[in-house]
């Protein structure tokens, strides 16, 4: 068993799910969102991006792109969050959050071509 992969396949399927569990729920619901869970979102997404780095193949190339969409549409997601809150000091509304969970959808839909990816490479290799 070869543990670079095994590190490498449990981030691509954690940030997976961590993102679904923030995007999960009411698309307007302020409450249904927390923003320790989009911030551990991006912070997962993030070390997936640091490790999908090196891989020269093309197939590598392609997990590289699925992972920067989908840290764009995090820190996007997240910047949407503090400029409404922290910046314009206004209480979170269910237009902003709708936003801001479309973004993390977005994101999410590059996850899981992602682990599609992985699960086909992994398919490929077996043969």
């Amino acid at each position: 068993m070869n543990l670079e992969k095994v590190i490498f396949g449990f981030f691509v399927i954690f940030a997976c799910t961590v993102n679904f569990g923030f995007f999960i729920g009411d698309l307007e619901s302020v409450d249904g969102h927390d923003a320790g869970h989009l911030f551990a979102a991006v912070v997962i997404n993030l070390i997936t991006l640091v490790l999908k780095f090196g891989d020269r193949t093309h197939i590598g190339a392609t997990h590289l792109a699925t992972s920067m969409v989908a840290m764009l549409q995090l820190l996007t997601a997240s910047l949407v969050w503090m400029w409404h809150v922290n910046i314009s000091q206004l209480p979170m509304d269910g237009g902003t959050m709708a936003t801001i969970v479309s973004l993390s959808g977005g994101a999410l839909v590059a996850n899981l071509i992602s682990v599609i990816l992985l699960i086909s490479e992994t398919l490929r290799q077996t043969r």
